[in-house]
């Protein structure tokens, strides 16, 4: 499940953005209004899928709640933020350290993977959350109805002695 730490450059991303929170989850209809716009997309320089969250405030596995707020964004990578198609937004993702960790399974088993990260990983690892995006990478092919579906899971951290 966990894969490793990874420094990560920043990345120039392209797409739609939505606030939502986990009860109010709009995620299904984010993406089904990015995927036809994406084909309009010229400077992809990654065919797999960006799904990211941007927190408002600090956030941590004790204060975070359903009700919690956020931007979720839609996304692929691009080599340049100029020229973008009408209709789908720049993004620059901030570099730094993160956490990976694999997800096998439906969105409805994430809790499952969440759990884990938070419940198990972070508490024994020599690392905390850090105030970043965080964000998942989707295979281009990615189907969320695949039981066999993977994913790669995007924490940011900080060092503990940081």
């Amino acid at each position: 499940m966990f894969k490793g730490i990874i420094h990560l450059e920043e990345k120039k991303l392209c797409g739609l953005s939505q606030r939502m929170s986990m009860l109010n989850n709009t995620t299904e209809q984010l993406w089904r209004t990015f995927m036809p716009l994406r084909k309009h997309i010229t400077d992809i320089k990654s065919q797999e899928l960006i799904s990211m969250q941007v927190y408002d405030n600090k956030s941590n596995a004790d204060n975070f709640k359903a009700s919690t707020e956020f931007t979720k964004w839609a996304a692929v990578e691009v080599s340049d933020l100029k020229n973008l198609p009408e209709g789908l937004f720049p993004y620059v993702l901030q570099g730094g350290l993160y956490a990976v960790f694999l997800h096998k399974g439906t969105p409805e088993q994430f809790k499952i993977t969440f759990e884990y990260i938070f419940r198990q990983w972070f508490p024994n690892s020599g690392y905390k959350l850090d105030h970043r995006e965080h964000f998942e990478l989707l295979p281009e092919n990615y189907r969320p109805d695949d039981p066999e579906a993977i994913e790669e899971i995007w924490i940011p951290v900080v060092s503990k002695g940081a």
